[in-house]
């Protein structure tokens, strides 16, 4: 073998360290991007959650556009809906990876996309849903593209790319 062979050889080696290192460098970003973003994704849907408020006093628009306003018969104060919001742990599927974010209330999917107001058997109104779910998916896949950004431009940092 020549001194020519020998360097080749050395670069070669060199070469497939260096892969195998950013190799092993990228092989973790999917799942931890896709947990930072969800997870950003879990704050801002109890950010957004309301909690209910202490006040009996119930307030919406018809869909003939009447101010309907009555008192209820009970009061109470809220907070179960915000502390419902969860998240499972990323796992891997033939799609990809994969993290599930949720509410275990079960008036959740009602406050949501909304709805009807029925009083005595008598359709009194419709109150509009929120859409937190929708809006905390939205944020958490722009979190998901930066995060993913800043993890790619850090390998290549490390690795001097």
């Amino acid at each position: 073998m020549n001194n020519n062979q020998r360097r080749n050889r050395i670069a070669i080696n060199q070469f497939r360290k260096e892969l195998s290192d950013m190799l092993e460098d990228i092989k973790g970003i999917d799942t931890k991007c896709l947990r930072k973003a969800v997870n950003i994704g879990l704050a801002d849907a109890k950010e957004n959650t309301n909690v209910g408020d202490s006040g009996n006093m119930v307030k919406f628009t018809t869909r003939k556009g009447e101010n309907v306003e009555f008192a209820m018969n009970h009061s109470h104060v809220g907070g179960f809906m915000r502390k419902s919001w969860y998240t499972k742990r990323a796992q891997r599927s033939p799609q990809g990876i994969e993290k599930e974010m949720g509410n275990t209330a079960d008036y959740s999917s009602y406050v949501n996309y909304g709805h009807r107001i029925v009083q005595g058997g008598v359709n009194k109104g419709f109150v509009k849903g929120q859409y937190i779910l929708e809006k905390a998916v939205n944020k958490a896949d722009r979190a998901l593209e930066m995060e993913f950004k800043k993890e790619v431009e850090r390998v290549n940092r490390e690795h001097d790319k």
